[in-house]
């Protein structure tokens, strides 16, 4: 199992909400690689608003919970991302895929947890694929 499993915000929206397509793809993914997942601030944000004022409770007991954690500071990493979102203008790479791709060059065997496509495109360190489970 990967050391470092993250979370965007296409899989915790469809983990908590059982209308996405994809619900039962994150509840299957969420009991093979279980919490603790680590994501940045850019993806609550995205989630919290897809989520709405009826999914906002259920995200923040997984944040109080700690099996949802911020592990990213844009700070330490500014120009890093900004180089992705450059690099990646023409797909082009939302502030939340940028920190989600430089977190798996900064973490330990990192793996990630998406329904976004996206994540095939972007490269990582280079020329490597980001380590991620999607729906096929």
């Amino acid at each position: 199992m990967a050391a470092n499993i993250l979370a965007d915000a296409g899989f915790i929206v469809a983990l908590l909400s059982r209308r996405d397509a994809n619900h039962h793809w994150a509840v299957v993914q969420s009991a093979r690689l279980p919490p603790p997942w680590k994501t940045c601030e850019a993806v609550l944000s995205e989630a919290f608003h897809l989520l709405g004022a009826g999914g906002a409770p259920v995200l923040a007991e997984l944040l109080r919970r700690r099996s949802l954690m911020c592990a990213f500071a844009f700070g330490d990493e500014a120009d890093e991302l900004l180089k992705l979102m450059s690099k990646y203008q023409d797909v082009p790479m939302s502030f939340a895929d940028a920190c989600l791709v430089r977190m798996t060059e900064t973490l330990s065997d990192p793996v990630l947890l998406t329904t976004d496509s996206d994540f095939r495109i972007y490269r990582r360190l280079g020329r490597r694929t980001v380590p991620s489970v999607m729906p096929s």
